[in-house]
């Protein structure tokens, strides 16, 4: 499967800590809430997969899915996730060494990024295809490699593009394999 960005309207939050580090902290992952790829095909996270994903697993906080700017990695406890009945919340530890990284946190603080972000890899999906013709993707289990504060929180139309394409390549595949079905039933029995 293909690396997904996920991108959410969120807010996260700043504070400073009485040991004077600085944390940013919010919500990436929202369980069980429907974000809209495209028109007529929408996602939804669900929360086991989430929690199987974490366990264990040494992910980045990137800004803005930049692999060169990291603010903090779960591996050396600069960036602690946790679930609840909401989704997937964090704490980022700024390096306050690190100027980009503090510029980071001031654009979160001032208001000018709300947004949220994660980098997966989709390891099981069920597809659901609904009585209006529309479809749900239900992400059951995922590889998480990375949560971003990020500028846009909405899908990048790129990313879109590509899986848009992916689908009505597969949709198209699948109506021509069971038109040809058809055709050799039909032959078979003379139909």
């Amino acid at each position: 499967m293909q690396k997904r960005n996920s991108y959410r309207a969120t807010q996260f939050q700043t504070r400073e800590e009485d040991s004077g580090d600085l944390i940013l902290s919010g919500y990436f992952i929202k369980f069980d809430e429907e974000t809209e790829l495209w028109s007529g095909y929408r996602e939804v996270i669900k929360r086991a997969g989430v929690e199987k994903a974490i366990k264990d697993a040494d992910i980045r906080a990137l800004f803005n899915h930049d692999d060169s700017l990291v603010l903090g990695r779960t591996g050396n406890g600069t960036l602690t996730l946790g679930v609840d009945d909401v989704g997937l919340f964090g704490d980022i530890i700024i390096n306050k060494d690190d100027p980009q990284a503090v510029g980071a946190y001031a654009r979160v603080k001032r208001g000018d990024v709300i947004g949220c972000s994660f980098g997966f890899i989709p390891v099981k999906i069920e597809t659901e295809e609904r009585e209006d013709g529309s479809y749900l993707d239900t992400v059951l289990e995922l590889e998480i490699f990375e949560v971003s504060p990020c500028t846009f929180p909405a899908y990048p139309q790129t990313e879109i593009a590509a899986r848009q394409k992916d689908f009505e390549s597969q949709s198209r595949a699948n109506r021509e394999a069971l038109d040809k079905r058809k055709k050799e039933i039909k032959e078979k029995f003379k139909l």
